[in-house]
């Protein structure tokens, strides 16, 4: 049974577990959750967690040790395509942080898609921290979004809504206690990267949620914050998903990409267990109830797990690839939430993964060529760090 959502403003008791947040400089600091000052590559924690169960197409070898420069565009970066059928494509998320890493990050795309040719990238979520944007025109979508990959040829950037990009509001009894970007239940801020669609060359995103199709590859792009909240402002999922399925219905893969992960050893835990939010970089436990991701848990279980092949998803922001093939109906999982900075996990033997990682900020370069997936871990530095390809069955 879907549980919906209490109004945030009508019960001091569901306020209490933030009140201490009340002393922290919110106003005239950078709260740009966690940002590295310039020249900082965006890592919070040095622990990293490798924990490859091994499969026989998987490799954990380094194979480039050169870093990226940001010495402007290759003369063969206008070439994205190649003449192959594959599909190709990178992914990451929680990117929207206008640092050092997140240019890194871009150069390393850059010189990918240049040597080895990209369809578009995927943006899972948190496009914009700390709390969205306010209009088509904020200048944040410039240093967070455009600048970071300015020398990128104009390929899509297929983006879906985190919880900050939907800012946050905290109020008691109509009296507001101010902006506390990551709640995520400013419901009119995502409509506002819908509309940031026609102004950019790049940016992609035509609805809150909706479907888009390369090759044999089919994608369903979520907006897992509404389903967190049980919201509907922007529309109902549940009553869309099967227009979503007959849209993707033609397609040999089908992938889903939103922001909440159904499974992860990082801070958030578990769908249905969230542990913590991020509320102007500070981990706090979870305000109220609706916020432990069981509108999400349930929602995989009910329609992706089993139906889906891949699911990416981001929030907590470091690299896992999970090997659990019996807890989601053989979908594989996979979170790419390292795309400008990283935090540790929480636990590492949550779940078990064929590689994890904490410490470097990165991206997961993918092609699929038939029915096999190739998924390749690289980090900020253009280092592939882990590989792995498995094939579906028909």
């Amino acid at each position: 049974m879907r549980r919906t959502s209490p109004p945030v403003d009508t019960s001091l008791l569901r306020v209490l577990p933030l009140l201490p947040l009340l002393a922290l400089p919110f106003a005239g600091c950078d709260c740009s959750d966690d940002a590295p000052p310039a020249g900082d590559s965006g890592t919070t924690t040095d622990s990293a967690a490798p924990s490859d169960t091994g499969t026989t197409t998987d490799s954990g070898t380094t194979t480039d040790s050169s870093t990226p420069t940001d010495s402007g565009t290759p003369a063969d970066a206008g070439d994205t395509g190649t003449a192959s059928t594959a599909v190709r494509f990178v992914v990451m998320g929680d990117v929207g942080e206008g640092n050092t890493a997140q240019r890194e990050v871009g150069i390393v795309i850059r010189d990918l898609c240049a040597a080895e040719g990209c369809d578009f990238a995927v943006l899972l979520g948190d496009n914009i921290y700390d709390s969205g944007v306010t209009s088509i025109d904020d200048p944040q979508w410039n240093m967070k979004f455009e600048d970071p990959y300015r020398d990128i040829p104009d390929m899509p950037f297929y983006a879906v809504l985190g919880n900050h990009d939907y800012g946050g509001e905290l109020s008691v009894g109509g009296i507001s206690l101010g902006d506390y970007g990551g709640l995520g239940n400013e419901f009119d801020r995502g409509p506002i990267e819908v509309a940031y669609t026609a102004v950019s060359s790049k940016w992609e995103m035509p609805e809150t949620f909706y479907t888009f199709q390369h090759g044999n590859v089919g994608f369903i792009a979520l907006d897992t914050n509404s389903i967190l909240w049980d919201d509907t402002t922007n529309g109902d999922q549940l009553a869309w998903w099967p227009t979503a399925m007959a849209e993707v219905a033609g397609a040999d893969w089908v992938i889903t990409l939103g922001h909440h992960p159904y499974l992860s050893n990082g801070a958030h835990g578990d769908a249905g267990d969230y542990e913590a939010i991020e509320v102007g970089g500070t981990d706090i436990p979870i305000p109220v109830p609706i916020m432990d991701g069981e509108n999400v848990r349930d929602f995989f279980n009910g329609y992706i797990c089993g139906y889906a092949d891949v699911s990416f998803s981001g929030h907590d922001h470091n690299r896992q690839w999970i090997n659990e093939p019996g807890a989601c109906g053989g979908t594989e999982l996979i979170i790419s939430g390292a795309g400008a900075k990283v935090k540790d996990f929480d636990r590492t033997d949550r779940n078990a993964t064929h590689w994890q990682d904490a410490t470097t900020p990165g991206l997961m370069y993918v092609v699929i060529d038939g029915d096999n997936f190739y998924g390749r871990w690289m980090n900020q530095r253009g280092e592939t760090e882990y590989e792995r390809m498995f094939t579906r069955t028909p």
